[in-house]
């Protein structure tokens, strides 16, 4: 297959492309290098029905819509939330935007799902593949650091979506980097994923605060609405009186993974029953942030013409603990000059 390169508008006097990769079973991912976004991802049901499952929009002016739902975005320099726009590093303090009430969110006020990444489209022997690059800048959002930045999305042949990253740093810095894909197996524009069926191989969960950070407890998910270790549909519990549901108007939480260490392994399965669609999640990463859509409010209008309601795609967003730099008993998320930040992940598709 080849890489199909066309214009998609332009921001800030720099030129976005839209790139298509493709493999033989008739799988396609749109990439735009604004932001790394995944604008479509095409994939095939049980009946071999090809229907698009991410959510976005047909045109970069989408993207440009404040505030931000980050629908298909790269996220950088440090994903999820930062309590009050503080941490410390090497006996100093720094102090980076806050832009989701007393957080600094996604990286900033400008993170990197807003930025124009320099792509470079890749033939692999495993399928299609495009790598983006970009350098922050030290003090770019007020993190310290000159940070390289390399992302590789790879479509393969048997319909993995492989992310890696990478990372060097010419000063002691921290990154958390993910995807935000929101997801409806259902297909895009349908209305609710509340019946898609989950599970989550994680024991525990970090419980949050009413800023939605977490406090630095490690809860056990047996018992309560948070236990997704055998499969079971998103809103079977979603709805119930349980605090940390109702402070995130539904799930929107840090899964600590079952695993050691940095292997790639099973992270979570989601699967629609009406259309057969399967995908499962692999990561390095030791957490995963299951987030339902709860603040999409009808007001964006996506690819089929269909408003994005409530909980109308979730998120399977792999990464560090949120606010790590601020709970020294979380995994680390310092980098270090010399040293080499390395992280995959892996969306698989399938039917049943």
């Amino acid at each position: 297959m080849s890489i199909r390169k066309e214009p998609f508008g332009g921001i800030d006097g720099k030129e976005v492309s839209l790139y298509t990769l493709a493999n033989s079973r008739g799988t396609v991912m749109k990439v735009t290098n604004y932001g790394g976004i995944v604008t479509s991802l095409r994939v095939a049901d049980r009946a071999g029905k090809i229907d698009d499952v991410t959510l976005g929009f047909d045109r970069l002016e989408g993207y440009l819509q404040r505030p931000s739902p980050y629908l298909g975005a790269l996220i950088g320099r440090y994903g999820n939330r930062i309590a009050h726009g503080k941490f410390t590093l090497g006996g100093k303090t720094y102090t980076v935007p806050l832009n989701n009430g007393n957080c600094s969110l996604h990286g900033g006020l400008k993170g990197f799902d807003q930025v124009v990444w320099s792509a470079r489209p890749l033939q692999w022997p495993e399928g299609d593949a495009l790598e983006l690059t970009y350098l922050s800048v030290d003090g770019e959002e007020g993190y310290p650091g000159n940070l390289k930045v390399t992302v590789v999305y790879l479509l393969s042949e048997d319909d993995q979506w492989r992310i890696d990253y990478t990372a060097a740093t010419d000063k002691e810095t921290v990154v958390n980097l993910t995807q935000h894909a929101y997801f409806n197996l259902a297909g895009e524009g349908c209305p609710s994923v509340a019946g898609t069926e989950m599970m989550i191989n994680a024991g525990a969960v970090t419980p949050m605060n009413s800023d939605l950070v977490p406090t630095g407890e490690i809860r056990p998910v047996a018992g309560t609405p948070f236990d997704f270790t055998s499969a079971k549909p998103i809103g079977q519990r979603i709805d119930a009186q349980d605090e940390q549901l109702v402070i995130a108007k539904g799930y929107d939480i840090n899964y600590v993974l079952n695993k050691k260490g940095g292997e790639l392994s099973l992270a979570a399965r989601a699967c629609e029953p009406t259309t057969g669609r399967v995908m499962e999640v692999l990561t390095t990463e030791p957490g995963v942030q299951l987030y339902t859509g709860n603040f999409l409010d009808g007001k964006l209008v996506g690819k089929s013409g269909r408003a994005y309601g409530k909980r109308s795609g979730f998120c399977l967003e792999t990464q560090h603990f949120p606010d790590s730099v601020n709970h020294p008993e979380f995994p680390s998320t310092t980098l270090r000059p010399g040293e080499k930040f390395s992280s995959t992940t892996i969306y698989k598709f399938s039917t049943k």
